[in-house]
């Protein structure tokens, strides 16, 4: 008896319908039974958000895909396939740039995609993504049904409306597009940034954006350099109900000790030399929103006595002037210095502290992040290909390998200017631009990079010397560190900054307190 292929594929989805499953688990099953009806070596699912096609899962297709966006406007067959109403097979020999070229898993080299099949899911008679099929070979989807195709794809978009539904019940979609364009207004335009992993620290993290994003709470974001403390507290300002509000970021470290005051509460005219007109600080600015003090361990003393006030009362005054002003704002601040320590070393208020420190929340390093720098890697990946005008892009299985295993001293920064760097390198061992432009393991150059060597702790590390503590001892390794770095540099700071993977601001400041400069 025979059975038919259409049948055999959508029984299964018919039977999740009903079922509690996590997202990821859902459309794994639906693109496996998507394979199961049409053979082929990869598949994908995207959603639409806005002009980005975004992968939310894909099989057959190298792993850094689920972080990349791909911008509809830049990939041609991509546009058609949301164009169209039904199925579209584009033919073997068409010209058109596949996004995937390069992408499909294989072992023997970088093969471009041949034959292409794609149908757009509609929910409630609006696209909401795309299903991609696609071969190495190209008479694969030759003799294809695609009315099998578009009756799966009609029970697919069923899938994902069903699995939208049951995570938001209690959201209402038009309000999150509104507070979602209000967001980019208010940010200029640029709209919120995305935290892309899959990792389970990862996932916590953003439960706790999702948790302390909806309180008044104020939070202090901890974490290494790198690792996007303002992509978080950007997140947290979307959950909370001041969403349509601004979001008002200064970074404590980049200003001179005598400008902090006036950034943060304003100054009138003649309030010292060359404040030839009166303004407003970043807290009338952040009126009614958010304001984020990154490097806020690097406010001086007298600073934060002011800033405490302000918490404390909502209450400041201008430089030079003796009006109050009232302010109704959500501070969130962000360090990579210990402040415990530093409150018992004397340099940060501990009233300060545990006034910010209401809710600590702890961005992850990438190191304990897995295979979430894949998926970074991918959106970094997508970035420059378009940035740099190229058909494909891609990195290849040791480089891949490279990347996972390497401990990431510089964290997601790093990783962003690394493959940057990669893209360039590769790109200038071809004399004629490729088709496809593949980052291997030499592109990556990070066994020859020694500003990315973790320095060797039993060699170089000092021992504590007799009647001498802690916080001396390790002024005195700092201080070695800076010297050493200096001289290689030949007293370049700059150079010094970025092979200690520090802020050169934070530097300048850790020199002068050591006695370096």
């Amino acid at each position: 008896m025979m059975t038919n292929p259409l049948l055999l594929a959508l029984v299964p989805l018919v039977a999740d319908l009903s079922r509690e499953l996590p997202d990821h688990e859902r459309y794994r099953r639906l693109l496996y039974s998507l394979r199961q009806l049409l053979p082929c070596d990869a598949v994908a699912l995207l959603k639409l958000e806005g002009d980005v096609l975004v992968p939310l899962s894909v099989e057959g297709l190298s792993p850094d895909t689920l972080g990349r966006r791909f911008k509809v406007e830049e990939h041609p067959r991509l546009k058609i396939l949301l164009q169209n109403r039904g199925p579209t097979r584009f033919s073997a020999d068409c010209g058109l740039p596949d996004p995937y070229d390069g992408l499909v898993e294989d072992h023997q080299g970088h093969l471009e995609v041949h034959d292409c099949l794609g149908c757009p899911l509609f929910l409630q008679d609006k696209p909401w993504g795309l299903i991609t099929l696609d071969a190495l070979d190209p008479s694969t989807f030759g003799r294809v049904d695609l009315d099998n195709l578009e009756a799966f794809a009609s029970l697919a978009a069923a899938t994902v409306m069903a699995s939208e539904r049951i995570n938001q019940l209690a959201r209402n979609f038009e309000d999150q597009r509104q507070l979602a364009e209000v967001y980019k207004r208010a940010a200029g335009g640029r709209g919120p940034r995305e935290l892309i992993g899959q990792s389970p620290v990862h996932k916590r993290m953003q439960q706790e954006i999702h948790l302390v994003g909806n309180s008044a709470l104020s939070v202090l974001i901890t974490g290494e350099t790198g690792v996007g403390k303002e992509l978080v507290a950007e997140a947290i300002h979307l959950q909370s109900p001041r969403a349509h509000k601004p979001l008002i970021s200064l970074n404590c470290a980049a200003l001179p000790e005598l400008l902090v005051e006036s950034e943060l509460f304003g100054h009138v005219k003649g309030a010292f030399s060359g404040a030839v007109n009166g303004r407003s600080g970043k807290f009338e600015l952040a009126h009614g929103g958010t304001i984020f003090l990154d490097e806020v361990g690097e406010l001086p003393l007298a600073v934060q006595a002011k800033l405490l006030r302000v918490l404390q009362s909502g209450q400041l005054q201008r430089v030079g002037s003796d009006q109050e002003h009232h302010v109704d704002v959500r501070i969130i601040a962000a360090t990579n210095r210990d402040l415990a320590d530093e409150v018992r070393a004397g340099r940060f208020r501990a009233d300060l502290y545990h006034r910010l420190s209401v809710y600590p929340l702890r961005v992850p390093p990438l190191r304990e992040r897995g295979r979430d720098v894949l998926l970074l890697a991918g959106f970094f990946l997508e970035e420059n290909r378009a940035r740099m005008g190229l058909r494909s892009l891609r990195i290849n299985p040791e480089a891949q390998k490279l990347l996972v295993g390497y401990a990431w001293p510089g964290n997601v920064r790093e990783l962003e200017h690394l493959i940057s760097r990669a893209t360039l390198k590769a790109l200038s061992t071809h004399a004629e631009r490729p088709r496809i432009l593949t980052i291997d393991a030499q592109s990556l150059g990070m066994e020859t990079q020694p500003v990315h060597v973790e320095p060797d702790l039993q060699r170089d590390t000092p021992r504590v010397k007799q009647g001498e503590g802690l916080k001396e001892s390790v002024d005195a390794y700092q201080k070695a560190l800076i010297s050493e770095a200096l001289n290689r540099h030949q007293g370049k700071w700059a150079d010094v900054a970025r092979e200690l993977n520090i802020d050169r601001a934070n530097l300048s400041r850790l020199a002068k307190r050591l006695g370096i400069r």
